[in-house]
């Protein structure tokens, strides 16, 4: 699957193009982010702000499961992610079981 280059901060949210509001997505993530900067953890209720690769620590938000194929949100800002992304469909899924089997993940500090 090709890999989007896409907008932290969405361009319809005022985002711009420049390199720290950009980071690689796959399609489907970046998909159903679309627009949103914000989001429901799942959890609480709360809005947050989704998570900001460019600023924010992946391991300190998310961990992966003791099968290394699902992405377990640890803040409010990951369970939202999570989400709001949608990074634990089963397309994804089916994808990282592959992964593992082939000993490409999941992938260490």
């Amino acid at each position: 699957m090709p890999i989007h280059i896409e907008h932290i901060m969405p361009l319809a949210a005022g985002g711009e193009t420049i390199e720290d509001n950009l980071w690689l997505s796959c399609p489907l993530c970046n998909g159903h982010k679309a627009t949103k900067t914000h989001d429901l953890d799942p959890l609480t209720d709360e809005t947050v702000q989704l998570f900001n690769p460019r600023h924010q620590d992946w391991f300190e938000h998310f961990r992966w499961s003791e099968n290394g194929q699902e992405i377990i949100g640890l803040t409010p800002v990951g369970r939202a992610t999570v989400a709001a992304l949608k990074l634990n469909n089963q397309y994804l899924l089916r994808a990282r079981r592959r992964w593992v089997l082939a000993g490409w993940h999941p992938p260490e500090q």
